[in-house]
């Protein structure tokens, strides 16, 4: 009876489904003890801020008064954010299609190489640089002054080298001596025949930037000219220490060389020559008549500067062009990884039908690269969306408006003067909502591979 009794009491066997649920809920509940703090501050950091932000931008610029849609639709008559929407959609066309066909070809180029892990480890070093850091290094390589400005050091040298430049940039004529200053900038004399000498008399020239070939021009100034010649001399009418008469070579005043003087007549050139290193000049064989000497204004023509890489029209295409500079590596390098897993039987096999290396790149590997190819200039494309260190430190304040973007856009309404934290909130959605299809796409494309 005892026996019995306690057999009724005793609790029935667990079987194996309910120990197999047992385990898998006590696995659920550790793996939300490991998740909750990751999601606790994704929430925080993530999904409040943009929930936060599509509530704010239905509000006013003070956050007090509701006024629906009113942000939205002033987001699309600003002048500003048209340009900003224009600038992102050169952005978005231009930059991801140029770093894929860049990463793309060096990829290829970069197996042909014997050095190929130290080409893509130089290729790649940028990405190690902040876009803080890169954006000054580009915003001095694309300074104006050529002193300072790399690139247009390098366009001033080859300009100067196949067009050359003015030796005497300032220097101008002394007003009442003779040489009036015409609208192009020339300068001319009154009339002179042939048998004469004209002295032309220049001041601005500092005695130091004196070409050193440069000769005193008072041996020149007192001889005589030939019946059938005019000449002259090009000085400096400046004496070092003072002294000396205006107008009038002094001994120790120096002649200019290289400059171009023209003999006009009727309004027509009809010669010129250069002065030597005396600022000596002459034309013979001329004709009896009146002559009117020209300096031309390519003496005095300043020195070239360069290219205004950050002016207006340049400065989107500057900008992302110091973008390339830090992606280039990260695309080649993803696509490269892509190249070596390719079938190497479906290139060899092209190979020795007889197809050359542009039809296997053409036909065979980029169609079998298509789905990274593809994943690439998806990511590039949301990075470039969110684009904003680069525009912000290289862009110059004047021009500031002229390289906006989105993202810039929404700091400086917000932040950066606009004190508008209702538009910048619309500005902010509006990134969002671009955003997010080029993410939901490249997920995809990863459960796809994955499958």
């Amino acid at each position: 009876m005892t026996a019995t009794l306690l057999k009724e009491a005793s609790p029935p066997p667990v079987g194996m489904a309910d120990r197999r649920r047992r385990a898998r809920r006590r696995g659920r509940i550790i793996a939300i003890a490991f998740v909750f703090p990751a999601l606790l501050l994704l929430g925080a950091l993530v999904v409040y801020p943009v929930l936060f932000s599509v509530g704010r931008s239905f509000f006013d610029a003070s956050g007090t008064r509701f006024v629906g849609g009113d942000n939205y639709s002033a987001m699309f008559h600003d002048p500003a954010t048209i340009k900003a929407i224009r600038n992102t959609t050169i952005w978005v066309v231009v930059a991801p299609a140029l770093l894929t066909a860049l990463g793309l070809i060096l990829a290829v180029l970069v197996e042909k190489v014997r050095w190929a892990t130290a080409f893509k480890l130089l290729l790649f070093m940028p990405m190690a640089v902040s876009f803080l850091a890169a954006g000054i290094i580009f915003r001095l390589a694309y300074d104006e002054d050529p002193d300072k400005g790399v690139l247009n050091a390098a366009v001033v040298s080859v300009h100067d080298a196949f067009k050359g430049t003015s030796s005497y940039p300032t220097a101008r004529a002394r007003d009442g001596q003779g040489l009036t200053k015409g609208a192009d900038g020339s300068y001319r004399t009154a009339a002179a025949s042939p048998g004469h000498a004209v002295d032309l008399g220049l001041v601005g020239v500092l005695a130091d930037d004196l070409p050193g070939d440069a000769r005193p021009a008072y041996p020149a100034a007192v001889r005589k000219a030939a019946p059938d010649e005019l000449r002259g001399v090009v000085y400096l009418d400046f004496t070092r220490g003072g002294g000396g008469e205006q107008g009038k070579v002094d001994k120790k005043e120096s002649g200019l060389p290289g400059i171009e003087v023209e003999a006009v007549r009727d309004g027509r050139t009809v010669a010129s020559t250069t002065s030597a290193a005396d600022g000596s000049f002459r034309f013979g064989g001329l004709d009896s008549g009146s002559y009117a000497l020209r300096l031309p204004a390519s003496n005095f023509a300043p020195p070239y500067d360069g290219i205004s890489w950050l002016g207006p029209a340049l400065v989107t295409p500057a900008i992302i062009g110091a973008y390339l500079w830090i992606w280039t590596g990260f695309a080649m390098v993803l696509i490269g990884a892509g190249l070596a897993s390719l079938p190497r039987d479906a290139l060899e096999a092209a190979r020795m039908d007889g197809a050359n290396e542009w039809q296997v790149f053409r036909r065979i590997t980029v169609p079998l690269l298509g789905p990274v190819l593809t994943v690439v200039f998806v990511t590039l494309v949301i990075n470039v969306m969110k684009v904003f260190d680069l525009v912000y430190i290289i862009a110059p304040g004047p021009v500031q408006e002229d390289a906006t973007v989105l993202a810039t856009q929404m700091w400086l309404v917000s932040f950066g003067g606009g004190n508008d934290q209702g538009l910048g909130s619309a500005l902010g959605v509006l990134l969002l909502l671009l955003v997010i299809p080029a993410m939901v796409f490249n997920v995809r494309r990863f459960r796809g591979s994955q499958r």
